[in-house]
Parts: structure tokens; C-alpha cells; sequence
């Protein structure tokens, strides 16, 4: 048997299906606007279920290649036109590798805990389940560790227990990840800083996505790093000809990309861009720091991670629990690839150790299935929210460009003529708090842009927020 037929014997009949259909694509068999075959017709093309179709189907729809109409089928998804602004945007240019400097305004409002709501701090009875649940397991895990071991430091690399959930996890999204390759950390936040850290030094140039989170931007100012700005698309994430355009001008040591729902666009990166990323890191001898927050706040499956296709060690995956389970339980990994053993290192010199009763809880949380429970429960609540949100966006005088399929927010093109910045102080005084464009980029651009949070629950006050809000940016926009 040839290594060909032997990988795909090994491969679910799902991944087949999506392989062929990609390929079809990708060769132009199938082409753009293209219906496809019917589902009943591919279960009997394939000799597969109706089930194992539709597995498929969502993960190709996930990923940006194909369209859903309802009542209709199956649809190759057509480019966007060249009238799109946010597309125009995407082919501009990269500028030059300048420092970082962060605005004052964004410990502004992360002191204000403004990040994901409109009216921070609004007061709720309710506890989420799936948090109760975590809350149990961890109070279990502390009441059973009655020895001595609070004398102790846990291994640098974190509790083996909680590696390997973490690596069943990524295992059931394609990578083959070892329980030994993952290293725990105290959030997605500190991954990325142990990733820079063991990819760069000061004066290094690192290209991100524009707009991008403005959480990297104060890693980049901290270890005195360059940045260049990849212009990036609502609907395809990063421009892969803007970086490969940018690679031939600039040393550029690291690329750190959020193929899976960026901030604050929730961009789905298509396959084809993540293949032509990984050529031009291994053209250009790149590191890949991949952001994977927000995986699981898909809406529907859950994409495959860019380390999924990582066969070199250049994907350096970074993600946590915040952003689907809780901001307070600061649980994070990072999965190093070829600067694994540096990551360690690393992290024995900046944190030492971590929480072993924590993490027991988190490890045991997993494994019961309460995290996948949860992950349904907010997928439902996520859709709810997101579609509230864009009915109440028809009275502005906005192009919310993208309806994104994960993620928590929205990325709102405002008139030109508003400046969100002067929106934000306006807005405090009513207080609300709004997260204005300008922070998702260090060139100063996007000031006419807002990203929208439907992270909580609509309940009266942000409803009456949110309704002030467009009314003030309707006064603006006249």
C-alpha cells in the first residue's frame, strides 16, 4: 500500500470529503458562484451518510470557500467585488517597520473593564452553568490536595494532567499535538509574550495583521520590537500578497496572525491564504505566532488551527480560556514547536510555576465534558446576541462589513467625517464605554471605525446604551 493510500484510509471520511470538495475548488472544477452537488447526491457519489456531508459542508463553509443558500444548496463562494472599501484597503500596501507606541487610552478602558461591554460592571444574578461547573471541580481539586504539595512549585511546562486535554483538543481539530509539546500558561496573553520572546530581539521587525488586537501592540512597544502592518480583510484575514510584498522589503522575523476570527474584524482565514502563509515562512525562514482565542467561539464547528498544517515546528500556537469560559480563570497554552525547549526556559524565568489546584479543576473540567456542554450553550446565546446586535445597526449610518461566524464583536465602518475618538469621550459621559477604531492600529488609521461587543447578554441597560450610541453617532454623522 502506497503512503498515499495509507493516509487516506487513516483520514475521517469528513476530512476526504472536504479535501476533494477543496481541491475541485481550488483547480477551478468547481468554480466561483458554482453550485455544488447535492448533499444526497454526494452521499451517493462518496458512499458516505448524510451526516458525514454535512460535517463537511460546514467545515468548507467555515473556512470561506463555499456559501449557503437557504433553500437553494450549496454555493463556491464568490470574491467580493473591487467596489468594497475594506477589500480595497486590503491590497494597499504594507508601511514601513516603525516602533510601537500605545495610546493611554486603551489602559483607559481596560481599567474600566470596557473591553467587551458597552456599560461595564452592569450587576447579574445569573451564573453561567458551565461556570459553576469549572467553580465545582476546582474547590474538588483543592480539598483533595491536602498534603504538603502547597510547598511545592508545579514543573514549568504546567500539570501533565491538564497538557494532555489540552492535546486531545487540538487533536480532534487536526493537529498532532503531544501532551509533551504543550507548555501552560496564565493566558493567551502571556503565551504570546513567551512567543515573542523566544523569536525575537529588541529592534526585530514583526509584521500583524491592521486591523489587528491591540493587546500586541503592548508586547511589541515592551520588547522594543518594529512593526509592519499587514492590511487585512474582514471576509479573508491578513492579504498574503501584502505580506509576501512586505517579506521582499523588510527582515521580518515573525508574522503573528489570527487565522481563526481576528480581532476585531473575525476574519475566517481560507485555506488557500493559510497555504500560501506557510510557503512564505518557510521561503523566509518565518516563525508563525498563532492567536487562536477565539476558536471556540465558533457559531458553528470549531476550525482547524493553522498548526494543523504545521509540519515544519514554525506554528507557534497561542490560546486560553478567556475569551470562551471565563477572563478570572487565568488558564492559557502555548504549543512551541521548534522553540519549545526556549519557551520553557522562558517561562521558568518569568512565572515559575503555576496553580496546581487550578489546573486539576480546569483538567478535570474538560475531561467530564462540561467544557463542550458550555461551548453549546454559548454557541446558542453568541448567535442570539450577534443577530440582535446587527438589527439594531440598520438605524446607523454604518457599513458593518461582516457578519462574522465566531468571535465576540463587529467591526463597524462609520462615516468618514466621525471621529471615534471624540465619540468615546461623549459616550463616557452618558457612561458608556465604546472600543474606537483607532486602537487596532499603531499608524493612526481606522478612526472613523468602532468595533461593537456581543459578548453580554442585551439586557435593559445595554439595550438603552446601546440605542444612545447610535443616536449620538446619527447627530455626528449630519
Amino acid at each position: 500500500m502506497s503512503a498515499r493510500a495509507s493516509t487516506m484510509r487513516n483520514t475521517p471520511l469528513y476530512r476526504q470529503l472536504e479535501q476533494h470538495l477543496s481541491q475541485e475548488i481550488h483547480q477551478g472544477r468547481l468554480a466561483a458562484g458554482e453550485r455544488l452537488p447535492s448533499i444526497r447526491q454526494l452521499c451517493a457519489a462518496h458512499g458516505i451518510s448524510k451526516a458525514t456531508v454535512l460535517h463537511a459542508l460546514q467545515r468548507l463553509e467555515n473556512s470561506g470557500r463555499i456559501e449557503a443558500r437557504p433553500r437553494s444548496g450549496y454555493y463556491v463562494k464568490a470574491e467580493l467585488g473591487h467596489s468594497d472599501s475594506a477589500l480595497k484597503s486590503a491590497h494597499a500596501p504594507a508601511k514601513r517597520p516603525s516602533p510601537v507606541n500605545v495610546s493611554d487610552l486603551l489602559l483607559d478602558i481596560m481599567e474600566r473593564s470596557a473591553a467587551f461591554d458597552l456599560v461595564p460592571n452592569t450587576s447579574s444574578s445569573v451564573i453561567e452553568p458551565g461556570l459553576l461547573e469549572l467553580n465545582r471541580a476546582i474547590g474538588r481539586a483543592q480539598r483533595l490536595n491536602r498534603s504538603n504539595y502547597h510547598q511545592y512549585y508545579d514543573r514549568p511546562e504546567g500539570l501533565e494532567g491538564l497538557r494532555g486535554q489540552i492535546a486531545k483538543r487540538l487533536q480532534r481539530r487536526g493537529c498532532h499535538t503531544l501532551s509533551d509539546e504543550v507548555c501552560i500558561t496564565s493566558g493567551c496573553q502571556n503565551s504570546l509574550f513567551l512567543a515573542l520572546m523566544a523569536t525575537t530581539k529588541a529592534g526585530d521587525v514583526v509584521a500583524v495583521e491592521s486591523p489587528g488586537f491591540y493587546g500586541v501592540m503592548q508586547l511589541l512597544e515592551q520588547l522594543d520590537l518594529k512593526v509592519v502592518e499587514i492590511p487585512t480583510s474582514p471576509t479573508t484575514g491578513m492579504h498574503i500578497p501584502a505580506l509576501a510584498e512586505a517579506l521582499k522589503q523588510w527582515p521580518i522575523k515573525v508574522c503573528l496572525v489570527s487565522p481563526n476570527f481576528s480581532t476585531p474584524s473575525g476574519s475566517l482565514m481560507p485555506q488557500g491564504h493559510r497555504d500560501q502563509l506557510l510557503q512564505l515562512a518557510e521561503h523566509h525562514d518565518l516563525a508563525v505566532i498563532e492567536d487562536d482565542i477565539y476558536a471556540d467561539t465558533a457559531l458553528t464547528i470549531t476550525p482547524d488551527p493553522l498548526k494543523a498544517q504545521d509540519r515544519q515546528g514554525r506554528v507557534i500556537l497561542c490560546s486560553s480560556l478567556s475569551k470562551s469560559l471565563s477572563r478570572d480563570v487565568r488558564v492559557g497554552w502555548i504549543i512551541g514547536g521548534r522553540w519549545h525547549k526556549a519557551i520553557i526556559k522562558l517561562k521558568l524565568i518569568s512565572q515559575l510555576a503555576g496553580s496546581r489546584s487550578v489546573q486539576q479543576g480546569v483538567a478535570d473540567f474538560l475531561a467530564s465534558g462540561a467544557y463542550d456542554s458550555h461551548l453549546k450553550r454559548l454557541k446558542k446565546e453568541l448567535t442570539k446576541q450577534r443577530d440582535y446586535l446587527f438589527t439594531q445597526l440598520t438605524d446607523w449610518p454604518c457599513t458593518p462589513r461582516h457578519r462574522p461566524e465566531g468571535g465576540l464583536a463587529i467591526w463597524i465602518e462609520l462615516p468618514p467625517n466621525i471621529n471615534t475618538i471624540e465619540l468615546y469621550a461623549r459616550a463616557q459621559h452618558e457612561g458608556i464605554l465604546i472600543t474606537p477604531g483607532s486602537l487596532f492600529s499603531n499608524n493612526g488609521e481606522y478612526t472613523h471605525y468602532l468595533r461593537v461587543s456581543y459578548a453580554h447578554t442585551w439586557n435593559d441597560e445595554r439595550k438603552n446604551a446601546l440605542q444612545i450610541l447610535g443616536r449620538f453617532i446619527n447627530e455626528s454623522a449630519k
